[in-house]
């Protein structure tokens, strides 16, 4: 009887210990579970961190690109200024230049009217050449422009293609990923907590991939936008050109008027 009884104690005391130890372990893990989730934290607190501070970045060289391209615009309206102004220097000159060349010219009538009326005749013509010539090359000039705009456009188109190419590709690419996820999910499962682990910092990479990708997208888009606003501004500076070409002739025709004028 005191045999039993004791032997009885003895694995009630097992057992006892046996619960303590395995609640214990159950603690341990939950204590490590809790550890692992406070690292996660901690880790997603810093990533958070460090994506407030490349968007400061971001945004402070975007404002330093603005200051930029505002410096740039002033210093263009600084050049046309000058320019316009050395423009009126040169009308001036040459009005005076005019001017002078008249009166000899005046002088030169006495004696030779009839011969300059054939050679102003001749010169008249020669100038309806060349202004003739000058308008075939403005048209030529023309068409090579477009020519080359077409040859950007299938650039353009070309980039276009390789873009969606390179899209397929990695949807192809995420695709196949998701077939082996699935995969190392099955052994994932047999491997427990490590390799779940590992999984989860294989996708934040990913995300952190697509993020750059999207970044360099935009800065393609922002590269080509500056060309179009490039391109843009020598469209315009080949409109003023034209423009100061029709008040050259202008100015001619004006000239012809006035010799008219004065033959009549």
């Amino acid at each position: 009887m005191f045999s039993h009884t004791s032997g009885v104690q003895a694995l009630y005391i097992n057992q006892s210990k046996r619960k303590k130890e395995r609640k214990r372990e159950r603690e341990r893990e939950r204590e490590k579970d809790r550890e692992r989730e406070r690292k996660r934290e901690r880790e997603k607190d810093r990533e958070r961190e460090r994506r407030e501070r490349e968007r400061k970045r971001e945004r402070e060289r975007e404002r330093e690109r603005e200051r930029e391209r505002e410096r740039e615009r002033e210093r263009k309206i600084e050049r046309e200024r000058k320019e316009r102004e050395r423009e009126r220097e040169r009308e001036k000159d040459r009005e005076r230049e005019r001017k002078i060349e008249r009166e000899r010219e005046r002088e030169r009538e006495k004696e030779r009217e009839r011969e300059r009326e054939r050679e102003r005749e001749r010169k008249r013509e020669r100038e309806k050449e060349r202004e003739r010539e000058r308008e075939r090359e403005r048209e030529r000039e023309k068409e090579r422009e477009r020519e080359r705009e077409r040859e950007r456009e299938r650039e353009r188109e070309k980039e276009r293609k390789r873009e969606r190419e390179r899209e397929r590709e990695r949807e192809r690419e995420r695709e196949r990923e998701r077939k082996r996820e699935r995969e190392r999910e099955r052994e994932k499962e047999r491997e427990k907590e490590r390799k779940r682990e590992r999984e989860r910092k294989r996708e934040r990479e990913r995300e952190r991939e697509k993020e750059r990708e999207r970044e360099r997208e935009r800065e393609r888009d922002k590269d080509r936008e500056r060309e179009k606003e490039r391109e843009r501004e020598r469209e315009r500076e080949r409109e003023r050109e034209r423009e100061r070409e029709r008040e050259r002739e202008r100015e001619r025709e004006r000239e012809r008027e006035t010799e008219r004028e004065k033959r009549s």
